[in-house]
């Protein structure tokens, strides 16, 4: 079955680009050209990940995905201007999956957007469901289910954050090295620094912290990050 992307952008020429290039991949393309647009196509349609602008009329990029954050974990790929450290790692904490910078390759954004879809399809095989489900102390996750919890109270995480701790979870007692991490995060040679990576396990470490597990990921200085003992 197709995947249905939600591209959100103020330029049409920008959204004649990723609608053909999707299309092109065999995706469905639904479009919208602005948030207050975006809020309402995914009220009418059922959307496997969005490509959202930052920089939009009527309402941003960044409200937009407040918004959307508010009820629903559809991933979301951010698109902006602006080669901007700060504007990254603010999207990125507010939910965002990933993040391109305009121009981009076609080719390259859709070998990205692919990359968010595979980590949150489910395994298709019910052989694999004993290794689909991972428990360290009070820290549980189901990959088929997409869903963790913490002292049995869920925790929603982005599929990025999800692909991440899923990582820690195969080996709770390895320290993982950031290029590890960005190889599970962003599968299939797709580059993203480490401030990314950085921001992601931030934002994740926030999460938890709300839970009262603030100590669940240890930073191993020089080498990269593992799971805390944390009970």
């Amino acid at each position: 079955m197709s995947k249905n992307i939600l591209a959100v952008d103020d330029d049409p020429h920008i959204l004649e680009v990723i609608q053909f290039a999707l299309e092109k991949s065999g995706m469905g393309v639904i479009t919208a050209f602005d948030g207050t647009q975006a809020l309402q196509q995914l009220a009418l349609h059922p959307i496997d990940l969005i490509v959202l602008d930052i920089n939009m009329p009527e309402m941003d990029g960044l409200t937009c995905c407040r918004e959307i954050r508010k009820t629903q974990d559809t991933p979301i790929l951010f698109l902006s201007s602006r080669d901007d450290e700060i504007d990254r790692i603010l999207g990125l904490e507010i939910g965002g999956d990933d993040y391109v910078t305009k121009p981009f390759s076609p080719r390259e954004l859709v070998a990205r957007i692919s990359a968010i879809l595979k980590r949150t399809q489910p395994a298709s095989s019910t052989s694999v469901q004993e290794k689909s489900q991972f428990q360290y102390h009070k820290l549980k996750l189901n990959s088929l289910q997409h869903m963790v919890w913490w002292d049995e109270m869920p925790v929603e995480l982005t599929a990025t954050e999800f692909a991440i701790l899923t990582l820690f979870l195969t080996s709770p007692q390895q320290v993982f090295e950031r290029d590890q991490i960005m190889n599970r995060a962003y599968p299939g040679q797709v580059y993203v620094s480490h401030r990314t990576i950085d921001s992601h396990i931030r934002h994740i470490r926030k999460k938890f912290t709300e839970m009262g597990a603030p100590t669940l990921i240890t930073t191993v200085h020089g080498v990269g990050y593992k799971l805390s003992d944390c009970r």
